[in-house]
């Protein structure tokens, strides 16, 4: 079964386009590099932005072990304990990505990169000025001992990205070889040479494994400057940055300080932002953005309030019900719970008509599946027929649409027939198996906003016989109930790229990852189906092919619905205090604004923050 849609895309070397035997500025897993090896630097960047200023502002994403919530360790290359976001920024990696393009990547640490004639063995040319912030010179041994501790000692997301890594070994002090299996994708190549590089000297008088507030020694544009667990994180600017002038570097990395507070509540983050202790914000309540910004600030123009356009990648926001607890695996169930959400009441009371109804894990994208299976998605699902739903043939699956009524009684008698075809009968107020047990659902919660979301769920599945509550947590109960899959049902966003690679999918669906500690399969799936259509995308020879067998994976997954689907919005909300510069193309695969924008000091001063 693992290889039955798989086989339909026989497998080609990664990089099967690229020239071998000859030094290479970048990597494209498929077609052309946009920029050419002279480029001086990225077309959406102001080369000439100034240096200077801070920005205090609350990242939207995340990786790792990373928090929105808390943290209690500078160490976010491991799965134990909760770090901040942005302490990427600390290091560097051998190829970074464009953010205009797709699929590409460009030498940060690395001058070049050559091929092998069989495409498996990948030599990179360090640059020689490269060097840690101790002023040690970053070489070869590095990227070894990076690569091979991560594989043994890091996070499960390194662990299973560098599972195709057969070795790597340090030529000279300035150039390494990667050699893989053969089995590994293009795409798992650009993942593993954007990890980043640690210093090997560093971690042999320190613990890699260890959870813990001491600054690690890194080589990127910003080092920890000043932090108080949980409460903030302050990231300096490296004023003799090794690679300040590398074309992939110039124009970004603006600002002397990065700052980042948490706050437990989310009006108070709101209130911090309204006195100017933050300076940018990404409004994600709908109430707020529709009522809230309406302070002294606002309307006298010191604070700006607009929208700016998504990026054209997928778009996840889903909830997973737990099959790692038996009465969630029929699929009627989770049809049932699904039924019990009234989007278009929630979109017209809480979201004040701004979000849409998502009905994809890989929304807002060329991914996601439309109308009926074209002859290349039947293709890779006709050997998987008797082992998907036969709704995968037909049209997509999209979510029912209520009456708006917030009880609507078709969608919940629906639900109740499901529920009874499932083995659920009814017993006064309550639903109970062949056992006499209830079904009961515990919503897992954090914030006050999600509460609010989930309560008229709730209350429509206690109408049908569920005895479903919700469980709100404070934040660091909340990530270790999570990386424990400990919870009925749950709330999850996830970027997944602009190009979905193998360990990307693997993590969210692949059954290899529904018991790894660590990984985002929150339901828990298991389906040799999805495995094998995942690794079918994995031999995809084109973005052509890959958008065909992850619309074929689409069409399963929202036939299965291991996830189902919530709610999704097309453009970033987001308000700041007019005291920056920044380009005003954005580009398409990525909104940085802390890397992308610059404090301007004319601006500053004339709203009293010069």
């Amino acid at each position: 079964m693992l290889g039955a849609a798989a086989t339909l895309a026989p497998m080609l070397p990664a990089f099967a386009a690229s020239p071998t035997g000859v030094p290479l500025h970048g990597l494209s897993a498929f077609g052309e590099l946009k920029y050419g090896p002279d480029f001086p630097h990225f077309d959406y960047v102001n080369p000439s932005a100034p240096k200077g200023g801070q920005m205090n502002f609350a990242p939207p994403t995340a990786q790792l072990n990373q928090s929105f919530l808390t943290f209690n360790t500078l160490n976010y290359l491991v799965l134990e304990g909760d770090s901040p976001p942005r302490m990427e920024y600390c290091f560097d990696s051998l190829m970074v990505s464009a953010l205009d393009e797709p699929d590409a990547m460009y030498g940060q640490l690395a001058r070049d990169v050559t091929i092998s004639d069989d495409r498996n063995s990948f030599v990179f040319t360090l640059r020689p000025e490269a060097r840690f912030h101790d002023g040690s010179p970053l070489t070869a041994e590095d990227v070894v001992f990076s690569l091979k501790t991560f594989r043994e000692k890091g996070h499960p997301q390194l662990t299973e990205t560098l599972r195709w890594l057969t070795d790597v070994v340090a030529r000279d002090a300035h150039s390494v070889e990667l050699k893989f299996d053969g089995k590994q994708s293009a795409l798992n190549v650009l993942s593993i040479v954007a990890m980043p590089i640690v210093s090997k000297a560093y971690y042999s008088q320190h613990d890699f494994s260890a959870s813990t507030m001491t600054p690690p020694l890194g080589s990127g544009p910003y080092k920890v400057g000043a932090v108080s667990a949980g409460q903030w994180v302050e990231y300096h600017r490296v004023d003799d940055y090794w690679g300040r002038d590398l074309p992939v570097n110039r124009g970004m990395y603006n600002f002397d300080r990065i700052r980042l507070d948490f706050y437990r509540d989310r009006q108070a983050a709101f209130e911090a932002f309204k006195k100017g202790n933050t300076h940018f914000r990404e409004e994600h309540t709908a109430s707020v953005w529709a009522t809230g910004y309406d302070f002294p600030a606002l309307k006298d123009g010191r604070v700006i309030k607009r929208e700016f356009p998504g990026e054209q990648t997928p778009s996840m926001q889903a909830v997973a019900l737990n099959q790692r607890r038996p009465q969630f695996r029929d699929a009627r169930v989770r049809r049932a719970v699904a039924l019990c959400f009234d989007f278009q009441w929630v979109r017209r009371t809480l979201f004040f008509g701004a979000y849409d109804r998502s009905q994809s894990t890989f929304e807002r994208s060329d991914f996601k599946a439309v109308g009926l299976p074209s002859p290349e998605e039947l293709a890779l699902l006709e050997p998987l027929r008797d082992k998907v739903p036969p709704e995968a043939f037909g049209p997509a699956i999209e979510q029912a649409v209520s009456d708006g009524s917030g009880r609507d009684r078709k969608m919940l008698g629906e639900a109740s027939r499901l529920l009874s075809e499932a083995g659920w009968a009814r017993a006064g107020s309550s639903v109970v198996d062949a056992k006499g047990e209830k079904l009961r659902i515990e919503v897992l919660a954090e914030g006050d906003g999600i509460v609010r979301l989930f309560t008229p769920w709730v209350e429509n599945m206690k109408a049908i016989g569920i005895d479903a509550f919700i469980r709100q947590v404070e934040s660091t109960q909340y990530e270790q109930r999570m990386s424990d899959y400990d919870f009925d049902m749950v709330l999850f966003a996830f970027l997944i790229g602009a190009t979905p690679t193998v360990d990307g999918l693997e993590l969210l669906y692949s059954s290899r990852s529904a018991d790894r500690p660590g990984a985002r399969n929150y339901p828990g799936m298991k389906s040799a189906a999805v495995d094998g259509l995942i690794e079918a995308a994995g031999k995809a020879k084109s973005r052509e092919e890959l958008v065909t067998t992850v619309r074929a994976l689409d069409r399963v997954l929202r036939a299965r619905l291991d996830w189902i689907p919530t709610y999704y919005l097309a453009n970033h909300r987001a308000a700041y205090w007019d005291m920056f510069g920044f380009p005003e193309t954005k580009p398409d695969f990525g909104f940085p604004v802390e890397v992308l924008w610059w404090f301007d000091k004319d601006r500053a001063q004339a709203i009293g923050k010069g």
